[in-house]
């Protein structure tokens, strides 16, 4: 009869985490992004794919830094904590897609929202970057992050000896070879 752990398991606290961060980050950006600014005039709503990304360049490395930047730097951490939360450390590449679409789905949420809000505009590029920010972290933190998952889970696996009900350990549980499929 094989006992379960029961308490924190190292891949609970670490989902635990992740969904806390994701949430303060989400509360982050919803106030940054959806807070009313009191501005005497207000540009009008970029639907043009590559507009403003262009005028921030032709505005000098200062103001691409910050347009551009801040826009891929804005999401980028769901890269991170959006895996963290819901994936399986399995799927690389479906765990890449989920991650770029649930961000791609906030993004265009602040985005349509932020013309109900005074001072704030939509942008069609600010939803690219910041998509495009999200998918760079992910692609770049996500092997670590998977690493650490299969460790926790690893970890957190019910130890494969068997125990007799008289308390006495049996020894390993013996282990089938997995059988491929003939040529």
């Amino acid at each position: 009869m094989q006992h379960r752990h029961r308490g924190g398991s190292a891949v609970h606290r670490i989902r635990t985490a992740g969904l806390v961060l994701l949430c303060c980050h989400l509360l982050f950006v919803g106030w940054l992004t959806l807070r009313p600014l009191s501005v005497p005039w207000v540009a009008p709503a970029n639907l043009r794919p590559f507009a403003s990304i262009h005028a921030d360049l032709a505005s000098g490395p200062r103001a691409a830094l910050e347009g551009i930047g801040g826009d891929l730097a804005l999401l980028a951490p769901l890269g991170v904590l959006l895996p963290m939360v819901v994936a399986r450390p399995t799927s690389r590449l479906g765990s890449w897609a989920r991650t770029v679409f649930a961000s791609a789905m906030i993004s265009l949420g602040i985005e349509l929202t932020q013309p109900a809000v005074p001072g704030q505009v939509a942008d069609v590029d600010a939803l690219l970057l910041n998509t495009t920010g999200v998918a760079l972290v992910h692609l770049l933190c996500f092997p670590a992050l998977r690493a650490r998952l299969r460790a926790a889970e690893n970890a957190d696996a019910p130890d494969a000896r068997v125990r007799r009900p008289d308390g006495e350990d049996q020894g390993a549980t013996p282990r089938t070879p997995r059988v491929g499929i003939a040529p």
